[in-house]
């Protein structure tokens, strides 16, 4: 018998747990799986929260349903019946710039037609066909390369409202090639992003003729996708999936390795372990490794992470005038707003608020406005309201407030961030059985860490193999 720890409940180790025992079980390996969860609920960020008739969301809202990974694990746990796609809404996503909501272009008429760019920044863009790909390996950040292909106008009011959104990141220190890895690679491909598109343009008019149901060009590729009940009945599913012990509230305080693992827990007591899988975030994992192993936890405290007040609204429709057909609206920095956009997650998915009533929900905070963890909730409030009035018109105060804090919300992939990830993981090499997984490595999303869960669930399966 090979005792397997995993440390955190969040999707990540969650699935962790759940695909080591499904593997094991196919594979014919003897395991016993345990999950450690410093909390006393499991899924992590993951938590749908209904009070007084309105559904939201603490932290992600769903994932995109053009990965298979999620999609597949849906169909094991035998709840993809419970699946919801976001409405025709969902296609329809806005940009706040000079005072005026302007919907993202889906085509090109759309896009000479709109006004969020000036025919100057127009011109930079389209441009940008004759900018030839760049051919050294340095890790350029986001900024550099969005000056670089198309343009500071561009850079500003497309690239990094996208940045903030999926990111809560500054495009001056992230990464391009380890957050948006698909964009350098299409670069490197097809010899710059405008060439790409019109070659992938083709594919989808194929695809539509076919029947196939597209996504939007103006957003990320596939359809928002979640639950009736929210985002938390996958980490419930998982969780009621899962055969071995799962403790909830109880953290690791330490971990040291003899012949086995030996883990200091938050209780007192130790726990032995033959392989320990880490699902929680870098800055925890990083302290758990100070007497195991020093330099990886030294690198590992330098994945820094971006605090986020996430703030839920509610409305009386009635009471409302502005036109909230449409995803919600990121907002360049410049706009000098207090949040970075909000999403209208009542015209989004249905039964997020009660019938009559709409909810939006603003994210606040993020790398370039870290001070906003430091509001009180009521300075909160009203700074999001004041967004809400010179962006929507929306003058009447909520019926509803919810305000969630995360002070550690989503990790940064600053330049550096792939090389610091190698780094680690070769340091641990002189330690067997030791795994990371989570979002602070190779992907944020949601079907980044259920993808990532899977192979590293395979990885310890061939290390017990082998022993």
């Amino acid at each position: 018998m090979t005792k397997v720890v995993v440390i955190g409940a969040g999707v990540s180790g969650l699935a962790t747990a759940y695909a080591l025992e499904q593997g094991a079980a196919a594979e014919n390996i003897d395991l016993e799986v345990t999950v450690l969860e410093k909390q006393s609920r499991c899924g992590g960020k993951i938590w749908s929260r209904h009070e007084d008739g309105y559904l939201c969301e603490w932290g992600p809202n769903g994932f995109l349903d053009n990965k298979p990974a999620t999609l597949e694990l849906c169909n094991g746990l035998s709840i993809s019946d419970h699946l919801l796609r976001s409405n025709d809404n969902a296609r329809k996503r806005f940009v706040f710039s000079d005072n005026q909501l302007h919907k993202l272009p889906e085509n090109g008429g759309q896009f000479f037609a709109s006004k969020l760019l000036s025919w100057p920044g127009k011109l930079r863009l389209i441009g940008e066909l004759l900018v030839a790909a760049k051919k050294d390996e340095k890790d350029e950040t986001l900024a550099e390369f969005g000056r670089r292909r198309l343009g500071v106008e561009a850079l500003d009011k497309l690239i990094a409202p996208m940045a903030g959104g999926i990111f809560a990141g500054d495009p001056e220190t992230m990464s391009v090639k380890s957050c948006f890895p698909r964009i350098a690679e299409l670069e490197q491909q097809y010899g710059g992003l405008l060439k790409a598109m019109i070659k992938m343009a083709r594919q989808k008019r194929a695809e539509r003729k076919a029947g196939k149901q597209v996504a939007s060009a103006a957003g990320p590729g596939g359809v928002l996708t979640s639950f009736n009940d929210g985002i938390q009945q996958l980490t419930d599913a998982l969780a009621l999936a899962i055969n071995g012990e799962i403790k909830s509230g109880i953290g690791v305080d330490s971990i040291e390795y003899f012949d086995d693992y030996l883990l200091g827990l938050s209780d007192g007591s130790l726990l032995n372990a033959d392989v320990v899988v880490s699902a929680a975030p870098a800055n925890a994992t990083a302290s758990m490794f100070k007497k195991l192993h020093k330099g990886a936890s030294s690198l590992l405290e330098g994945i820094p992470y971006a605090p986020m007040n996430v703030v839920c609204l509610g409305y009386d429709k009635e009471q409302l005038s502005c036109n909230l057909d449409g995803f919600g609206y990121l907002i360049p920095r410049k706009e000098g707003c207090s949040v970075l956009g909000t999403l209208w997650d009542s015209s989004i998915f249905p039964f997020r608020a009660p019938q009559g009533k709409v909810m939006l929900r603003s994210m606040m905070g993020g790398a370039t406005r870290p001070q906003a963890a430091d509001l009180s909730d009521d300075q909160v409030q009203i700074l999001v309201q004041a967004d809400l009035e010179r962006i929507m018109g929306i003058s009447i105060d909520p019926e509803f407030v919810r305000i969630f804090r995360h002070q550690h919300a989503i990790p940064q992939y600053i330049r550096g961030h792939a090389d610091l990830v190698k780094q680690v993981r070769n340091e641990l090499l002189t330690l067997p059985g030791l795994f990371l997984t989570g979002n602070a490595y190779d992907g944020i999303g949601l079907n980044d860490c259920v993808n990532n869960a899977n192979n590293t669930a395979q990885q310890v399966l061939n290390y017990v193999a082998k022993k």
